[in-house]
């Protein structure tokens, strides 16, 4: 389980690919090092991997064929900088809200704007997961836990950047077009499926 406040984003630094599974490694600085273990449980841009090595300052991950399908993280390359957030543990201030790591899927950049220190971006998903995706509700983007500014009911929704945000995240260099990881909050689409299926059960 993960809060949603990424450490900062840190470099690919080698990436191998098979046709069923992806290797790479991300160097990390040594705060984020201290106490982390093969087995260990990392975010890497929103999606919970297992570390399976470490060498130094380099850590090892596999992603598998569904992680490579549902994320971005098939779009790796070496040089390329990833938000990183270890695991919580009992008694962290939860400074977001709680991320699973499960990514529902992904979205696409379909807009960008820029207005002195604020970054924003429109982010297009399925027309379906919008009933899960309100104003001012939480949403993780590649990871981060950020507040929905704006929502259109078609298919998109707005995030708005400050700089700190910017400073421990990538999103600041990503692109209009560009992929990023969501994940829906998992306790809004339980109780938005309740009162579906209580509603739908009712008039049944």
């Amino acid at each position: 389980m993960y809060t949603g406040i990424t450490r900062g984003a840190f470099p690919v630094a080698n990436v191998s690919r098979q046709p069923d599974l992806l290797t790479y490694d991300v160097e990390l600085p040594e705060a984020l090092l201290e106490g982390l273990v093969s087995g260990a449980s990392v975010s890497i841009d929103g999606v919970c991997q297992t570390v399976v090595a470490i060498e130094g300052s380099l850590v090892r991950f596999d992603a598998i064929a569904e992680t490579l399908q549902l994320t971005t993280l098939g779009d790796l390359a070496p040089g390329q900088k990833v938000a990183v957030e270890r695991s919580s543990r009992v008694g962290d201030e939860v400074g977001g809200h709680d991320v699973a790591g499960h990514v529902s899927g992904t979205g696409r950049i379909s807009s960008r704007k820029v207005d002195g220190h604020v970054w924003d971006l429109e982010i297009t998903v399925p027309a379906r997961w919008m009933r899960y995706i309100s104003t001012k509700g939480f949403i993780a983007v590649d990871g981060s836990s950020l507040t929905v500014g704006e929502r259109d009911a078609s298919g998109s929704f707005w995030i708005h950047l400050i700089p700190e945000t910017l400073r421990l995240t990538n999103l600041g260099e990503k692109n209009e077009g560009d992929r990023v990881n969501i994940e829906l909050d998992a306790r809004t689409v339980a109780i938005v499926d309740t009162v579906e299926r209580v509603l739908a059960e009712r008039d049944a």
